[in-house]
């Protein structure tokens, strides 16, 4: 399921990334890589706000389309 399913609070661990190769390396260049854990802080609007690796990251909803958990 696409993480932008997870509630905020909720933590899922990625098992793919979809998309074309420049999407998945622009994913994983900001620390999104198969089997490492993502959490959902805030989904509001066009944009999803994500802990990973102790980092806050934001990305549009259409490219957290691309995140399975």
């Amino acid at each position: 399921m696409p993480v932008n399913f997870l509630s905020p609070g909720m933590q899922g661990c990625v098992k793919r990334i979809t998309g074309r190769d420049d999407t998945r390396r622009f994913l994983e260049s900001l620390g999104l890589v198969p089997g490492g854990c993502v959490t959902m802080i805030s989904s509001a609007g066009d944009n999803v706000i994500l802990g990973v690796r102790g980092t806050r990251i934001a990305i549009s909803r259409k490219l957290a389309d691309r995140i399975h958990i």
